[in-house]
Formats: structure tokens, C-alpha cells, sequence
């Protein structure tokens, strides 16, 4: 398991109560972060993230917010503050969903309004409000892409699969802007992750079939990604901006 000194630093993580957002969270904190966890919905899951990183001695402060509103993230970002004060070293953009599976001829306005919404919007605007808390020369933004990015997603998925180009696309433009500060803003792509989002949006059959067409012969776990994230939030990705990495098992490549 890859481990690298992150002691004294802050994380905020967003969606941070299951899935692949919990893997980072606690991933951080197993190697010195102090974490903020935020959630949507589900206060439970979440508060037994802040449990299990408090258990490891670390920090944490656990806030409700929906990320695709701005009110939500300016007071998440305040609260965050209020908990570790003023300087934020590393944001993990991991908040999305797929919302509902709507092909475009039966796009509803709403719909796409949500789907943007959680997954991009939230993205750009919690950039933003972390930018000026982020430490010159060390700051670390880490955006969760998707796979859907590249091959247009599944059928019902084309804003979903749209919001998280534009997400990667964003990574791009926000890493050649804050490059004179020495700030790093890098992305993940998972591929197919066993974790509730597919448990909600997937069928089982459509599981089996993702296995089949992955080369590796599994699917992907949340716990996956952590490495690649330690990595992207490390010294020693100062040089690596601006990149999407991809973890899908070699179900795509380039």
C-alpha cells in the first residue's frame, strides 16, 4: 500500500460518506491529514467516516452540504475553516451522481439541471472557493472523473457522461491557471467501481457484462483509487498538473 507524509495537512473531501469518496477520505487520513467529510444524505455513513478518522488521531469535522448549490458550499467551506482554520492544502472534488438514467429524447430540463448540477457545477464552484485557502507552492486539487468521459457512458448516461468530460476538460484549464501559484489540479477517471453508486444505476447483468470486457477479469473496489490519490496530493507529484489519470483495469486505453 502506497504511503506518503502528509502530516499537518487539511483535506476536504466531497461525497466522502461512501464509495470511492470514503476510500480517499480515510486514505488521507491513514497517512496524517486532518479531513473534513461532507455529505448529502447520509449522515450515518458519513459521521462513521469522521469515527474512523478520529480513531486514527487525526482531525475531522463532518458537514452536510449539497455541493451543487452555492450557499452549501460557501458555508461547507466556512464550516471547514472554522474546524482547521484558514489554509486548505488539498480538495478532493468526488461529489457526482448519475442522478437518474433519462436518454435525450426524454431529457427533461430538470434532469439535466441536476446531473450538471452535482457532478460539474459543484466542481467548478468548490474550486473556487477553495483557491484562496489553497498554499502557495503545495496546494492540491484532485477532480473524480469517469471513465464516461471517454466513451460517452451507457445508455440514459449522456449528461452524466458529458458533466464528467467537462470535468476533465476543466482540470485542464484550472491547472494552467493556477500553475504560477505552484497549485496542482489533477483528475481521476475510474472505470466500473463495485460500489453503491452501480448498486443503484447498474444492473447485475450489466455488471457481469462490464467484467467481461475488463482485461484484468474484475471489477474495480473504491479502494483502488486511494493510491493514485495519495500520489496526486504528495510532494512528489509537484511536476504532474493538469493530468487525468485513468484506473479502469484496461477496460480503455490509450
Amino acid at each position: 500500500m502506497l504511503t506518503v507524509d502528509l502530516t499537518g495537512k487539511t483535506a476536504l473531501v466531497t461525497g466522502s460518506s461512501t464509495g470511492i469518496g470514503r476510500a480517499i477520505a480515510l486514505g488521507l487520513a491513514r497517512n496524517g491529514a486532518d479531513v473534513a467529510v461532507n455529505y448529502a444524505r447520509s449522515q450515518e455513513a458519513a459521521e462513521e467516516v469522521g469515527r474512523e478518522v478520529e480513531a486514527m488521531g487525526r482531525r475531522c469535522v463532518v458537514v452536510q452540504a449539497n455541493v451543487s448549490e452555492l450557499p452549501d458550499i460557501e458555508r461547507l467551506f466556512a464550516e471547514v475553516e472554522a474546524a482547521f482554520g484558514p489554509r486548505l492544502d488539498i480538495l478532493v472534488n468526488n461529489a457526482g451522481s448519475l442522478v437518474r438514467r433519462e436518454l435525450v429524447a426524454d431529457m427533461t430540463e430538470k434532469t439535466y439541471e441536476q446531473v450538471m448540477g452535482v457532478n460539474f457545477k459543484s466542481v467548478v464552484f468548490c474550486c473556487r472557493a477553495a483557491m484562496p485557502r489553497l498554499p502557495d507552492g503545495t496546494g492540491r486539487i484532485i477532480n473524480i472523473s469517469s471513465i464516461a468521459a471517454r466513451n460517452g457512458g451507457g445508455p440514459g448516461a449522456s449528461i452524466y457522461a458529458s458533466s464528467k468530460a467537462a470535468v476533465s476538460c476543466f482540470t485542464k484549464a484550472l491547472a494552467k491557471e493556477l500553475a504560477p501559484r505552484g497549485i496542482t489540479v489533477n483528475g481521476i477517471a475510474p472505470g466500473v467501481i463495485a460500489t453503491p453508486f452501480h448498486d443503484k444505476f447498474t444492473t447485475a447483468e450489466t455488471m457481469a457484462r462490464f467484467k467481461t470486457m475488463t482485461p484484468v477479469g474484475r471489477h474495480g473496489v473504491a479502494e483502488d483509487m486511494v493510491g493514485v490519490a495519495l500520489y496526486l496530493a504528495s510532494p512528489e507529484a509537484s511536476f504532474a498538473t493538469g493530468e487525468t489519470i485513468e484506473v479502469n483495469g484496461g477496460m480503455l486505453m490509450d
